[in-house]
Protein backbone atom coordinates (compact mmCIF):
# COMPACT_ATOMS: atom_id res chain seq x y z
CA UNK A 1 0.00 0.00 0.00
CA UNK A 2 1.37 3.46 -1.03
CA UNK A 3 2.29 5.68 2.16
CA UNK A 4 -0.11 9.06 2.20
CA UNK A 5 1.46 12.39 1.52
CA UNK A 6 1.46 13.66 4.43
CA UNK A 7 1.09 17.47 3.33
CA UNK A 8 -1.46 16.49 0.90
CA UNK A 9 -3.30 14.95 4.15
CA UNK A 10 -2.64 18.02 6.06
CA UNK A 11 -4.39 20.45 3.40
CA UNK A 12 -7.20 17.57 3.35
CA UNK A 13 -8.18 18.77 6.98
CA UNK A 14 -7.55 22.15 6.71
CA UNK A 15 -10.63 22.50 3.71
CA UNK A 16 -12.40 19.14 4.24
CA UNK A 17 -15.98 18.30 5.29
CA UNK A 18 -15.99 19.55 8.84
CA UNK A 19 -14.49 22.74 8.09
CA UNK A 20 -16.99 23.57 5.22
CA UNK A 21 -19.70 22.39 7.44
CA UNK A 22 -19.45 25.26 9.55
CA UNK A 23 -19.18 28.05 6.78
CA UNK A 24 -22.17 29.97 5.09
CA UNK A 25 -23.72 29.04 1.75
CA UNK A 26 -22.17 32.31 0.66
CA UNK A 27 -18.64 31.58 2.01
CA UNK A 28 -18.84 28.16 0.20
CA UNK A 29 -19.53 29.82 -3.19
CA UNK A 30 -16.98 32.09 -2.98
CA UNK A 31 -14.69 29.63 -2.64
CA UNK A 32 -15.96 27.64 -5.37
CA UNK A 33 -16.00 30.63 -7.80
CA UNK A 34 -12.04 31.49 -7.08
CA UNK A 35 -11.42 27.56 -7.21
CA UNK A 36 -13.30 28.27 -11.31
CA UNK A 37 -11.28 31.20 -11.79
CA UNK A 38 -7.94 29.44 -11.10
CA UNK A 39 -9.15 26.52 -12.76
CA UNK A 40 -10.11 28.09 -16.10
CA UNK A 41 -7.00 29.68 -16.77
CA UNK A 42 -4.80 26.56 -16.22
CA UNK A 43 -6.96 24.26 -18.48
CA UNK A 44 -6.19 27.49 -21.20
CA UNK A 45 -2.38 27.39 -20.65
CA UNK A 46 -2.62 23.66 -20.64
CA UNK A 47 -4.31 23.81 -24.10
CA UNK A 48 -3.13 24.31 -27.13
CA UNK A 49 -3.92 27.03 -29.46
CA UNK A 50 -5.79 24.38 -32.34
CA UNK A 51 -7.87 22.97 -28.92
CA UNK A 52 -9.40 26.30 -27.64
CA UNK A 53 -10.27 27.61 -30.95
CA UNK A 54 -12.09 23.66 -31.69
CA UNK A 55 -13.52 24.59 -27.82
CA UNK A 56 -14.55 28.31 -29.14
CA UNK A 57 -16.32 26.95 -32.12
CA UNK A 58 -18.26 24.30 -30.88
CA UNK A 59 -19.53 26.47 -28.09
CA UNK A 60 -20.47 28.94 -30.60
CA UNK A 61 -22.19 26.62 -32.79
CA UNK A 62 -24.07 25.39 -29.42
CA UNK A 63 -25.08 28.71 -28.73
CA UNK A 64 -26.33 29.31 -31.49
CA UNK A 65 -28.64 26.50 -31.92
CA UNK A 66 -30.37 27.84 -28.27
CA UNK A 67 -30.66 30.83 -30.08
CA UNK A 68 -32.54 29.74 -32.71
CA UNK A 69 -34.75 27.27 -31.20
CA UNK A 70 -35.88 29.90 -28.33
CA UNK A 71 -36.51 32.24 -31.58
CA UNK A 72 -38.78 29.36 -32.78
CA UNK A 73 -40.63 28.87 -29.38
CA UNK A 74 -41.14 32.29 -29.24
CA UNK A 75 -42.68 32.81 -32.67
CA UNK A 76 -44.72 29.58 -32.49
CA UNK A 77 -46.10 30.83 -28.88
CA UNK A 78 -46.99 34.26 -30.08
CA UNK A 79 -48.88 32.76 -33.40
CA UNK A 80 -51.36 30.78 -30.46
Amino acid sequence: MAKKNPHAVALGRIGGKKSMAVKSAAERSGFAKAGGKVGGKARAKALTPAERTAIAKKAAKKSAEVRSKRAAERKAKEGK
